[in-house]
């Protein structure tokens, strides 16, 4: 993640839906007006760089979903979710990575029906909890 802001709304949907745990890689911080009660109510922990937090899921059990758009992804209207499941976000501006891809049991995509092409990734993390 690139936008403290956009942690920040990811932590609050969070929140808001159960939740428990966010992992971030970069250097994200949250703006807890923004975050609000989900800043006190999510764990949040912070990596460097998302490959080794990926395996490590996987080691733990969970199914890793990427959310983005590719030529192989299933919507997420039609995508039946595991109950451990960790969705993966991507930067705001590049997604997932071909290598991130690469680590990822699933890719689902939120239809898009015109422009721009893409959902704000506040928005996009948000439709894919629900």
């Amino acid at each position: 993640m690139r936008s403290n802001i956009n942690v920040s709304h990811i932590v609050r949907t969070a929140g808001c839906v159960g939740v428990r745990r966010v992992i971030c890689c970069g250097h994200a911080k949250i703006v807890e007006k923004i975050a609000r009660d989900g800043a006190e109510t999510v764990e949040i922990e912070v990596h460097r760089t998302l490959p080794p937090v990926l395996k490590e899921l996987k080691l733990a059990g969970y199914r890793i979903v990427g959310l983005e758009q590719t030529t192989n992804s299933s919507s997420l209207h039609e995508y039946a979710f595991a109950r451990r499941t960790a969705l993966v976000v991507g930067n705001e501006r590049l997604g997932l990575t071909e290598d991130e891809l690469r680590l990822v049991d699933d890719v689902v995509e939120i239809p898009v029906y015109g422009l721009p092409y893409a959902y704000n990734v506040a928005t996009a993390h948000g439709d894919g909890l629900y």
